[in-house]
Order: C-alpha cells, then sequence, then structure tokens
C-alpha cells in the first residue's frame, strides 16, 4: 500500500522533498509560520537559496529506478542488534539530529546521505560529517535562518544569533555550499495538518499544543517522497519499560519521554504502526509495536 492510497486526499505526490524557490503569497509555504511554512520569511528563503548551488537529491541517485530509503532513529533499540551492514546497503540512509556515527558504527552503520536537523540539533564535532552528506536544514525559527546562512558562507556566528538558540549549537558545518538544503516546509505541514490531523496553529505558541511532529515522523514522511522503498530503524517508544535506554548513544531512560510537553508521541506511535501493518515501512529493529 502506498501513502497515497492510505491517506487519500491527505498526502501529496507531487510535494518537492527541498525548497528550490521562495514562496509567493498565494502559495501554501505562505500561510504558515515556521516550521509549517515561509510567511514573512521569502526575502530570508531567497536570500539563502541564492547561496545554494543545488536543491535536489544528487544526480547518481536520481537516476536510480528504484531508491531504497532508511531512516535511522535515535532509539537504544539499535544497542546490540548489530545492523551497521544491514543500514550501509540502502541507497538513502538518513540520520536525525545530532545521532552519532563515530564509535556506534556496529549498531548503526558508517553510511549517511542526509543528515536532517534543526541548529540546535546540529552535531557539534566534525567527524560526524561526510564531505559528500546533504545536510538538511529544518527551519522553525527567525534566527534558523541567520545560522543556517553563516554555516554556508563559513561565517563566525554573530553573538547576539547566538543568544537566540535555547543550547549550544554548531559554529561550523564542513560542508560545501551544493551539500545544503533547506526542507519543504510543507512536508512538516502535511505531516502535522494533513496526515497526523494535529490542529493547526492557533497563536505563536504553538509549540504548547502539542502539534509539532518529532524530526523523525517528519524525515519518515519525507523519506516516502524521496525513495520507492522506506525502512526504519531504531523507532519507537516502550513506556512501558521505563529504566530501558531511550538512545542507543547515552544514558537517558525511556521514562524521560513523560516529561517531555513538544511533541504527541501517542499519535505519532500509532501513524507508525499503522505505516508498518500496511507495509508502507519496513521496521529493522522490531521497536514500532507500542500500544498504548
Amino acid at each position: 500500500m502506498s501513502m497515497a492510497l492510505l491517506f487519500e486526499h491527505r498526502y501529496s505526490m507531487d510535494l518537492l522533498p527541498f525548497v528550490w524557490k521562495a514562496p509567493k503569497a498565494s502559495e501554501a509555504e505562505s500561510k504558515y509560520d515556521p516550521p509549517f511554512g515561509f510567511r514573512k520569511f521569502s526575502s530570508k528563503v531567497q536570500t539563502l537559496l541564492e547561496l545554494l548551488p543545488e536543491h535536489d537529491l544528487p544526480e547518481h541517485l536520481k537516476v536510480k529506478t528504484c531508491r531504497r530509503c532508511v531512516v535511522i532513529g535515535s532509539g537504544g533499540i539499535l544497542h546490540g542488534l548489530e545492523l551497521g551492514h544491514t543500514l550501509n546497503q540502502f541507497d538513502v540512509v538518513i540520520r536525525l539530529n545530532s545521532a552519532p556515527v563515530e564509535g556506534y558504527s556496529e549498531h548503526v552503520g558508517n553510511k549517511t546521505t542526509i543528515r536532517m536537523t534543526y541548529p540546535e540539533g546540529a552535531p557539534l564535532s566534525d567527524l560526524e560529517y561526510y564531505s559528500n552528506d546533504l545536510f538538511v536544514a529544518v527551519l522553525f525559527k527567525s534566527v534558523d535562518f541567520n545560522w543556517l546562512q553563516a554555516m554556508v558562507k563559513n561565517e563566525t556566528l554573530p553573538f547576539w544569533v547566538r543568544l537566540f538558540f535555547w543550547k549550544q549549537v554548531a559554529e561550523k558545518i564542513p560542508l560545501q555550499p551544493k551539500h545544503f538544503r533547506i526542507l519543504n516546509p510543507v512536508i512538516i505541514k502535511e505531516t502535522a495538518f494533513d496526515i497526523l490531523q494535529y490542529s493547526e496553529p492557533q497563536s505563536r505558541f504553538w509549540g504548547r499544543d502539542k502539534n509539532v511532529p518529532t524530526i523523525g515522523v517528519i524525515a519518515v514522511v519525507l523519506a516516502t517522497h524521496l525513495c520507492d522503498e522506506v525502512s526504519l530503524a531504531g523507532f519507537g517508544y516502550d513506556l512501558n519499560q521505563p529504566r530501558t535506554p531511550l538512545h542507543y548513544f547515552d544514558n537517558q531512560c525511556m521514562a524521560a519521554m513523560n516529561f517531555q510537553t513538544m511533541h504527541n508521541v501517542t499519535t505519532e506511535t500509532k501513524f507508525l504502526l499503522k505505516l508498518v501493518k500496511e507495509g508502507v515501512v519496513k521496521d529493522l529493529s522490531g521497536g514500532i509495536h507500542c500500544e498504548f
């Protein structure tokens, strides 16, 4: 079953994965504030696009007739499965935020095609960037545009910009401009409002509505737009096991998920379960099974 059949009238086959032009006032991108659109940010988008020479998958991937994607989550379930070799076989390997490869390749592989993140989530270590990776930026707020511009131009981030982030952000990203992309915000809008059926933002405090999908679920929807076959690894929260590791790379426990207020984990889990049951995606690590 395909996404278009499973979510009839709620999933567009024609959505481009990455931004390639500044939105016109009439287009969907202009209706919403970030991260669901670029309302009032058209000129900033235009400035960024002028710095980015490419806006699509690299040519060697575009010509493939059947692209196979894997989205690698950060789940502690990956520890000990030794999926690294299997994950390296995919055409497109999507990694999220700062989830590390160094020291964990046996479990998570060492091939990266796309590193999808936002400023606070980007890896701080140069070792996590490979020269041919695509860095796909998800833009949530005004200063994210400034940060991305500084990263692409290899400039120092102004001090005043740094004040607006809620944690330390990368000062440099060792990639050429041709390796940066901007995620199409309509994919986030489609994920949140059309597929997950979250309520649209009522005020500028949108984060409190639990209507912002996790980067992981956004990446899954992105993968369905990029590839013919989609697999997942390292997804699923088993909240019945509060002491199990939340991530494969740190000591946080599953119980920490009970204290986050930004994301609707229950709705997202039901969505992923539906994709697995209907054969839209394959779950390689077996973590998407938790009924709430």
